[in-house]
């Protein structure tokens, strides 16, 4: 087996092909595009799949999401984590890895796996600092590659980390493969919390049960006084969200320093300090998760 990094971009803007932009040798599948809406079908070997999502970027989404899928490692459980944001993959970072996939003999993506937890994502197919100008069908294309055509060899959950929105990603993932849940992500400002509704509302629309919401940064507790800071605003309309849409708020996430340096660092908080509060928050989310879609 050899990697596919080299192959894949062996030079710059290579020309692709629009019907398997990952340049993946053939295995027949992948399904084909269609008319009208395609079957949702299961990722193959994986028990359940949930889906953290925000419409507003800079909300710490990808954060939650990589500390979840720790979180049910932690637990027990085989976890993995799909980056399906193509143009701005998150994953390779939060979890320290590098370099390319290998393939398995039947020529599907092996994950490579960190703390545990096996991942993939777009970012170990191209350089780090290279940018992915591809248009919507090709986007597309990949996404479903990586949707369908990576062996996860057995996993009792996956979390799929969403890029921000309610666009194209969104449509084709809640299009293509059964979802058992979707969880929200916002902060406490009043412009994530107006996003988060279109969010909420995307998902009932697409018929994705709604699992509850995460509010992230939600407290500061100063070091020196030790006094709690809203520093982006009350909570009180992210209860009013819950309550009008009918959904649980699963926890809240405070806000720290240490978080944000934690996922720099390639070594998310629930494994850099599982004995913090921070931690145990993203565990009880995760025990709420595991509970309500039948782990």
């Amino acid at each position: 087996m050899t990697t596919i990094h080299r192959r894949l971009f062996h030079q710059t803007f290579r020309a692709l092909s629009h019907e398997n932009p990952l340049g993946l040798p053939r295995t027949g599948s992948i399904p084909r595009m269609q008319r009208g809406l395609p079957e949702r079908r299961k990722i193959k070997d994986v028990a359940k799949v949930v889906a953290v999502s925000s419409a507003k970027g800079g909300v710490g989404k990808s954060t939650v999401a990589a500390n979840l899928s720790l979180a049910f490692a932690r637990m027990g459980y085989r976890s993995g984590i799909l980056d399906t944001d193509i143009f701005g993959p998150s994953i390779p970072t939060l979890f320290d890895l590098t370099g390319g996939p290998r393939l398995s003999p039947n020529n599907q993506l092996l994950p490579m796996s960190n703390y545990g937890v096996k991942t993939m994502s777009m970012g170990y197919l191209v350089g780090e600092d290279a940018p992915v100008v591809w248009r919507g069908l090709m986007v597309m294309k990949a996404l479903q590659q990586l949707l369908h055509e990576v062996d996860w060899g057995g996993l009792d959950i996956l979390v799929l980390d969403l890029p921000p929105g309610t666009g194209d990603t969104q449509l084709s993932v809640t299009q293509q493969i059964v979802l058992d849940g979707s969880v929200i992500v916002t902060t406490p400002h009043t412009l994530a919390v107006k996003d988060a509704v279109k969010g909420i509302n995307m998902f009932k629309k697409v018929n994705v049960p709604l699992l509850g919401l995460v509010q992230n940064m939600s407290l500061f507790n100063c070091p020196h006084c030790h006094h709690d800071t809203a520093v982006f605003g009350s909570n009180e309309r992210v209860k009013e969200i819950c309550s009008e849409h009918s959904i649980d708020l699963l926890g809240d996430i405070p806000l720290h320093q240490n978080v944000g340096d934690d996922g720099q660092r390639g070594k998310p908080t629930v494994v850099s300090e599982p004995d913090s509060e921070r931690a145990q928050a993203f565990m009880d989310i995760a025990r709420l998760v595991g509970s309500k879609v039948g782990l």
